[in-house]
């Protein structure tokens, strides 16, 4: 408003100045008309042609302010924009995740329909050298005892040793003080297999028969034995196979089939 308050006191001036110099050049003869016109012309015309430039100048200064506003407001609806759109891809990253999740669990059901099991995701793991636990979100309410069997997609999981109302604690099959009774799936040859230090995908087979054959890349699963683990579950694949001077002493490193690191969904089997 003010800018537009100014801009009008120009061309006030400018008209004023004009009729000045009407009246003034009405009174002179025709004769010094020419002369006089000349000079006024040359002094008139440059002030008029610098007022002119300052009102364009402004009018256009005027436009500018106006685009930056226009500029601010688009720059605000364009953030507001980016914002929804990232909660959006939030959104979508939780029901993606939730849907993989879901997905294991009716693999897991469906791999293993011939147990009775609850489903459950992980919510603390304790793995190390020494300890080698995790923490599943099910827990005495949801019908969890000690002692059952824990599985995953890939193959054994461990047991359960402990639980509250709501969780219940994990003893995996690599920590060093789980022993497990197996089988090697193509000899039937039954080994002993426990957790070892050295590395958290390894577990030490031992108690090999002396005239079993055993070789690198035979599967081994679980034998039934024990009262714990059902039959027939995965372990995990031979790797090594460690020679000793006494043949009763030889050993062998297993992989263990499950990912430990990227565990995340389980099945409690409640009944075999």
């Amino acid at each position: 408003m003010y800018r537009n308050k100014k801009t009008g006191m120009i061309g006030i001036i400018i008209t004023i100045i004009i009729l000045i110099l009407t009246v003034i050049l009405s009174n002179i003869d025709i004769q010094k008309m020419s002369y006089l016109e000349n000079i006024l012309n040359s002094l008139v015309m440059p002030i008029q042609n610098g007022l002119t430039y300052l009102k364009n100048k402004m009018e256009g200064n005027e436009s500018f302010f106006t685009d930056i506003s226009k500029l601010q407001e688009e720059n605000e609806e364009l953030k507001k924009k980016n914002s929804e759109l990232e909660q959006t891809l939030r959104e979508y990253e939780i029901i993606k995740s939730e849907n993989e999740t879901l997905k294991e669990y009716v693999n897991l059901k469906d791999k293993y329909q011939d147990y009775q099991t609850i489903p459950a995701y992980i919510i603390q793991k304790d793995i190390t050298n020494y300890n080698q636990t995790i923490v599943i979100n099910v827990g005495e309410k949801d019908g969890i005892k000690a002692n059952m069997a824990v599985i995953a997609d890939q193959g054994l999981v461990g047991h359960v040793i402990s639980t509250t109302q709501t969780t219940a604690k994990i003893q995996t099959i690599i920590d060093t003080a789980s022993s497990v009774s197996c089988n090697i799936s193509s000899s039937r040859e039954p080994i002993i297999v426990t957790g070892t230090l050295e590395k958290t995908s390894n577990l030490k087979a031992s108690y090999i028969p002396t005239d079993a054959t055993i070789l690198e890349s035979d599967k081994v699963e679980t034998s039934g034995i024990g009262g714990i683990y059902p039959k027939g579950i995965p372990i995990g694949t031979i790797k090594e196979i460690v020679s000793t001077k006494n043949i009763t002493d030889r050993y062998a490193y297993v992989e263990t089939a499950v990912d430990f690191k990227k565990l995340e969904t389980v099945l409690v089997i409640t009944k075999n």
